[in-house]
């Protein structure tokens, strides 16, 4: 949904890739001022780091400047982190992605859920649907995320954090 955002902000549309950047819905534009590559991976979630790989191949761009836009069960749902590097914490989609760069040292904008209640399964938990409550809240969500996305363009990690942070 953030993805969407930001390709609607960019006016960038996002087709199915081909050879290197196949198994991605792609987009190239600028946004926040910069050129940017938008792509979602058509995988399964699990297996997100071969596409990530190829389109990084095909684009000449270190690890370093991938951003990956993820939900996140340890954020309370509605707000929004940014880091770079870290653990994966069981997520399937960044083990994914770090094995298949070779690193964990890429840049998160992390989209809280929050904490499954009871003894829910995380697993069946990050695959139900919203709630009534949570999807009210779901545009500001989005639309927070992908402001989130356009500072961490624009101002760099730090600077970004600077501004994000303290609103969430």
């Amino acid at each position: 949904m953030v993805l969407d955002e930001l390709a609607d902000r960019g006016g960038i549309r996002l087709s199915p890739g081909k050879g290197k950047r196949a198994r991605t819905l792609i987009g190239e534009g600028r946004l926040a001022g910069r050129r940017v590559v938008l792509a979602r991976p058509t995988t399964y979630m699990n297996e997100s780091g071969g596409p990530v790989r190829g389109l990084l191949d095909y684009h000449s761009i270190p690890a370093t400047d991938l951003v990956v836009l993820h939900d996140e069960l340890d954020i309370p749902f509605a707000s929004v982190r940014l880091k770079r590097g870290g653990g994966e914490g069981g997520h399937n989609g960044l083990r994914s992605i770090s094995r298949s760069t070779g690193t964990k040292d890429y840049l998160r904008v992390r989209v809280g859920i929050g904490r499954p209640p009871g003894r829910q399964d995380p697993a069946d938990f990050v695959l139900k649907d919203f709630s009534a409550t949570e999807r009210k809240e779901l545009d500001l969500l989005v639309a927070e995320a992908a402001d989130a996305t356009e500072e961490l363009l624009t101002r760099g990690l730090e600077g970004a954090q600077n501004v994000v942070h303290p609103r969430t």
